[in-house]
């Protein structure tokens, strides 16, 4: 991985910011003084799109019995802090905002799971184009993540998107199919990708689909 300096003040560019995540880098805290700056990683972890992709058999029984309500946007706010609520933390207050304007600007988006008016999970993400920038995930209900992550990949299938970066490997990633290719194939990928047009949608789903 590699990184850069503290880039960022009070007024952010987000066409800059946008252009540097089309060109591969992705946004991280330090974690010695929270200054946010310029990541990038030689090898990528993508959630496939296709028939690689597979979650937990265990989910099954939750897909099955619609124990969620998926939702875009609905509560953005909620969902970053979410995200970085945990023990440790790349996203510190200044990341925070910068994904407040991102989303204000149309790029940034969160897709949520719902039991009633309770949050149960979501994932955060940038979508510029055909390419949806996962950069974190959270749930307040068990599985809750893991039906996100299976209804927004059928909604990325769905929209046209043809790349799912989930940017850094882990073993919850692998789960899902998620894998990692180097950085020519990474690059070439997300060149195609971001040139196309696609629509993420600003609105919850429907008010009557269920997980």
């Amino acid at each position: 991985m590699t990184s850069g300096s503290g880039l960022f003040g009070m007024d952010y560019d987000i066409a800059a910011i946008v252009r540097g995540y089309a060109q591969g880098y992705f946004l991280m805290a330090n974690d010695d003084d929270r200054t946010v700056g310029w990541y990038s990683s030689h090898a990528r972890a993508v959630v496939p799109l296709d028939n690689r992709f597979r979650y937990p058999k265990s989910l099954r029984r939750a897909l099955n019995q619609n124990r969620f309500q998926v939702a875009i946007d609905r509560d953005f706010e909620a969902t970053i802090e979410g995200c970085a609520d945990r023990d440790s933390t790349w996203i510190c207050d200044e990341l925070k905002d910068i994904y407040r304007a991102l989303h204000a600007a149309g790029w940034a988006h969160s897709f949520e799971t719902w039991q009633g008016d309770r949050l149960a999970g979501g994932i955060l993400g940038l979508c510029i184009g055909g390419a949806f920038i996962g950069e974190s995930m959270f749930y307040h209900i068990p599985e809750g993540s893991k039906v996100a992550m299976v209804k927004l990949v059928e909604h990325l299938r769905d929209r046209g998107f043809t790349l799912f970066d989930a940017q850094l490997q882990n073993p919850h990633l692998e789960r899902f199919g998620a894998h990692t290719i180097e950085a020519d194939e990474y690059d070439r990928r997300l060149r195609e990708a971001v040139a196309l047009q696609r629509s993420f949608a600003y609105h919850k789903l429907s008010d009557h689909q269920s997980a």
